[in-house]
């Protein structure tokens, strides 16, 4: 079976639901009108994702919570939240008989996505929308939640797959990058900020997006205002500081994620505060003075974690991300090693920066 044939197929797991209306005035022949929705069909990576079901049902329960809560508030469902395209009996994905597992969701319609050219305006819209739904969310029922990923941003636990990685030396690589893991093992003091927080009941558990790059958030064509926020694979039980902290770790950097120019790589302080000011103004009044004292933190750990993520799949032969060149797992962890360098230098700034749009 070819390729389209095969898509075709899939397409007609789903209903798809079209709007059929008579059209014209015609005599001889029976005209109609056939309104088709754009879809967007997406195949999940089960590699990542081993569990579908709770997957989807992470999804589709936050989805339905977050169309009603749109809807009391006058807003419009179709753009401000995905809304997943059921199959033909009634499930939220499709399995076809090779095992890959497909969703489709109805596409929001005159949105556009942020990529690498983004503003301190966009920053500040990116901080609204991923706020909006936060506040939204704030009185979900987190415990019904899955973990999509198991203790995704448990940081103090990638510190140990850190140093497993190391003691092992998989790719014969460690004797290269003394350097890197020197920084790397130097700075595991701030590993459990927010974890040791979570425990003493101080940081809330939350629902959290988990992945809060500002290509997550499509941006209305017009205005430039975000309107959804979108990839909720994982969307599970953690703190906001996971989200907040990510947003920035690539939201305020001036450089790409695998710059190899650090001179280049810089952490910006007033995109912190563009993008800090629009999710305060969303969601301040609902955080503990806990979360508050943690958000300049949050960005070096976040960027910390990713780091030696980074770092550790090097190591290990460069098994988890992809890559695209040689070394560049190592030139991420070296980028992110540089972002976390600067937040650190910048963190009584940054504190006065939120203590200000408080």
């Amino acid at each position: 079976m070819n390729k389209e044939a095969n898509l075709y197929n899939i397409m007609e797991q789903f209903a798809i639901g079209s709007k059929i209306a008579p059209y014209g005035t015609g005599h001889i022949n029976g005209t109609y009108s056939v309104e088709v929705p754009r879809l967007l069909l997406q195949r999940i990576n089960t590699d990542v994702f081993k569990n579908p079901d709770e997957l989807m049902e992470n999804i589709e329960t936050v989805t339905e919570f977050l169309r009603k809560k749109i809807i009391a508030a006058g807003g419009d469902p179709e753009r401000e939240t995905l809304r997943i395209i059921k199959t033909v009996d009634g499930r939220n994905y499709y399995r076809d008989e090779e095992d890959n597992v497909y969703r489709m969701y109805r596409f929001v319609e005159d949105t556009k996505i942020i990529v690498n050219e983004k503003t301190y305006d966009d920053l500040y819209h990116a901080g609204k929308g991923f706020g909006h739904f936060q506040q939204m969310l704030s009185d979900f029922p987190v415990d019904v939640l899955h973990e999509t990923i198991q203790d995704f941003h448990h940081t103090p636990k990638r510190v140990e797959a850190l140093k497993a990685a190391i003691a092992e030396n998989k790719a014969g690589r460690a004797s290269g990058v003394e350097t890197e893991i020197a920084f790397a093992l130097e700075h595991a003091k701030i590993a459990d900020v927010v974890v040791s927080r979570m425990e003493t009941g101080e940081v809330p558990v939350r629902v959290t997006h988990n992945d809060t790059k500002i290509d997550n958030i499509l941006f209305d064509r017009e205005t430039g205002e975000a309107i959804c926020v979108i990839d909720l694979d994982t969307v599970m039980p953690g703190s906001m500081l996971y989200d907040f902290g990510d947003a920035l770790r690539m939201g305020a950097s001036t450089g790409a994620e695998d710059e190899v120019d650090l001179s280049k790589v810089c952490f910006d302080k007033e995109a912190f505060r563009a993008f800090a000011k629009g999710y305060l103004e969303e969601l301040g009044a609902d955080l503990t003075e806990a979360e508050i004292e943690l958000l300049p933190i949050s960005a070096a750990l976040l960027t910390y974690e990713c780091g030696i993520r980074f770092l550790t799949d090097y190591l290990n032969g460069d098994t988890y991300f992809k890559i695209h060149r040689e070394n560049h797992n190592l030139d991420r962890a070296r980028n992110q090693f540089k972002l976390v360098t600067d937040i650190l230098e910048l963190e009584e700034e940054l504190k006065a920066i939120v203590a200000e749009l408080r």
